[in-house]
């Protein structure tokens, strides 16, 4: 199914839409064919190396870069022939924050305000509203060029909220984040899609998105990659951790693989622990079960990779019959 029949099989107009963009700059295609579906509601999640076009493509969605071909719409509309409708709807967050030296943080976001038409006044408030929200309050007058990688990147994404945009486009927006910042940052992005925005984020950060995203879209050589091979790549078999107490790693993997019926040799270890493939969650659940009645001390029991981040592998190596 085409993005543009899923979404018209939907009923509803997406947040995003793109159909067959690509963008070359020169001899360097750097978006080749790009079709991809983000609906109001959903955190999605762009997904790919680098030098696979994500940026280019968010330059593109958010009105910056025109595309050589293909159809791209926010909310309906066209960024090319629109673009100040597209800015009035779109908060887009740059990976660098690209501040104004000679601003501080409460200024830039005012500055900012005013740049979408708020008054003064309403520009200030929102401002301080916005500060208090990122958890910049007491860095209000510091000048936005002295902040940390992780204190620009959340009044980028400030920056990014001062018009109280319908769309969001983030790209690496977990970049130099402290843990806890990263938390809050799930928060608030799993709050916007509860208010009904379209979020859209690009981040390497896997085990981030994969706490926060409802879909993902993997790109790969500037193109994104079709469903049927994400579905074949998700569903190859994933390497899980074990750890039994009391036991050396070794002495683990042969306990484990007798509990299992298994040949040793298909176990490995890694550290503490001892690793093995199970091609569903079924049969890593089974597998659990038996090692329980065959009396084995499970004390961990985990997938080593999470489903975003294993897709990505298989996919990267081509495994999904490319």
């Amino acid at each position: 199914m085409t993005a543009e029949s899923s979404v018209a099989s939907s009923g509803t107009v997406a947040g995003i839409l793109a159909t067959g963009v690509r963008r070359s700059f020169g001899d360097v295609h750097a978006v080749r064919d790009v079709s991809l579906v983000a609906q109001p509601g959903r955190v999605t999640g762009l997904v790919g190396p680098n030098g696979s076009g994500k940026t280019t493509l968010l330059l593109m969605l958010s009105s910056l870069l025109a595309p050589d071909a293909g159809e791209i719409r926010i909310d309906g509309i066209d960024p090319v022939a629109d673009p100040q409708g597209v800015r009035a709807i779109l908060g887009w967050m740059p990976d660098a924050l690209g501040a104004w030296n000679s601003l501080n943080s409460l200024e830039t976001l005012e500055v900012t305000g005013r740049l979408y038409g708020l008054s003064a006044d309403a520009a200030k408030a929102r401002a301080r509203a916005l500060l208090a929200e990122v958890g910049l309050e007491k860095l209000a007058t510091s000048p936005a060029r002295v902040l940390s990688r992780g204190q620009k990147q959340r009044l980028g994404l400030a920056r990014a909220l001062v018009h109280d945009p319908r769309v969001l486009l983030l790209d690496e927006p977990a970049s130099g984040l402290d843990p806890q910042a990263r938390v809050e940052l799930r928060l608030l992005l799993r709050r916007f899609a509860a208010e009904g925005r379209t979020v859209l984020v690009s981040s390497h950060i896997l085990s981030e998105l994969e706490e926060v995203v409802d879909d993902a879209v993997f790109m790969l050589a500037g193109e994104t990659v079709h469903s049927d091979r994400v579905a074949a790549a998700a569903s190859r078999a994933r390497p899980w951790r074990i750890r039994v107490l009391g036991l050396e790693p070794e002495d683990a993997r042969q306990k484990v693989a007798e509990a299992l019926v298994a040949d040793p040799a298909i176990l490995g270890v890694d550290r503490r622990d001892v690793v093995i493939a199970f091609a569903s969650e079924d049969d890593a659940a089974g597998a659990l079960r038996r090692m329980m009645d065959a009396g084995l001390d499970v004390v961990e029991f985990a997938a080593a990779q999470g489903s975003l981040e294993h897709t990505f592998l298989d996919l990267g190596k081509g495994g999904a019959g490319a």
